[in-house]
């Protein structure tokens, strides 16, 4: 897709995932089969043993980060091309096995000359099940020139455990490094800057967001609708009168 001086690459027979996003010719994603940005459905993050109960049911999805579950199942998945332009991608993906459930989820990639925005819902015509939905963007650290800086001020910080996964006490927000969740209740709002070169803001109306900053060669900024676990300590149920839905904007300047 392009519009003005961006160009973004879609793939949806690779998780649905946004592969590539040009400004100027200069790439902001790290480069890979695993990285872009993929999304995060129908759960984000971990699921702590891979186990979550919806009523008097525990359900068990397959840890393919042992001991636990992650980041959902679609982004290992094909999608479907459901509408395309030159600037517009519409993907959808149903949700089977090993998701017990059956639902539909549906993908709008939206570029302009300077912002992208992915909207994705998900929604079901039968059992309502709890889910979550959320991006994992891997924005490169360096366009050429000094590394990223990451500006945001959460209202708190998701505890972490020793696995990784939120103990249910917030806390003050902590320097990072991080690889942790943060609450922002008026909305999801993170400042990317490459000094000289851009600034890129992540916006979402959600109020969760983790911040990955561990690896060399990128930074995540991931909004979400709960924090990791979330199935099971802040389920969002998706019914068939009511689906979930969630949208995330980047928005650049040049500098």
């Amino acid at each position: 897709m392009t519009a003005g001086d961006a160009e973004a690459t879609v793939l949806p027979g690779n998780g649905g995932r946004v592969g590539g996003l040009r400004v100027g010719g200069v790439e902001l994603l790290r480069q890979g089969e695993r990285f872009g940005c993929f999304p995060m459905v129908p759960w984000c993050g971990r699921i702590r043993d891979g186990r979550f109960r919806d009523g008097a049911t525990v359900q068990q999805m397959p840890l393919n980060a042992p001991p636990n579950a992650i980041h959902g199942t679609a982004r290992d998945a094909a999608w479907r091309t459901a509408r395309k332009s030159a600037d517009e991608a519409v993907l959808t993906y149903d949700l089977v096995a090993p998701w017990p459930y059956s639902g539909r989820v549906t993908q709008q990639i939206a570029l302009t000359g300077d912002s992208l925005t992915l909207t994705m819902s998900v929604e079901t015509y039968e059992s309502s099940f709890p889910a979550q939905i959320g991006w994992h963007p891997w924005f490169n650290r360096n366009l050429g020139g000094e590394d990223v800086a990451i500006g945001f001020a959460p209202a708190w910080q998701e505890e972490r455990g020793e696995d990784h996964l939120p103990t249910g006490r917030r806390v003050e927000p902590e320097p990072g490094p991080w690889d942790d969740c943060f609450g922002m209740p008026g909305g999801v709002d993170v400042t990317l800057t490459w000094p000289g070169r851009l600034e890129l803001k992540v916006a979402s109306r959600e109020e969760w967001v983790v911040v990955y900053d561990e690896q060399r060669e990128a930074v995540c900024v991931e909004p979400q609708t709960g924090p990791p676990n979330g199935l099971n300590t802040h389920p969002r149920l998706v019914t068939p009168l009511e689906p979930l839905e969630a949208s995330t904007t980047w928005t650049w300047t040049r500098l």
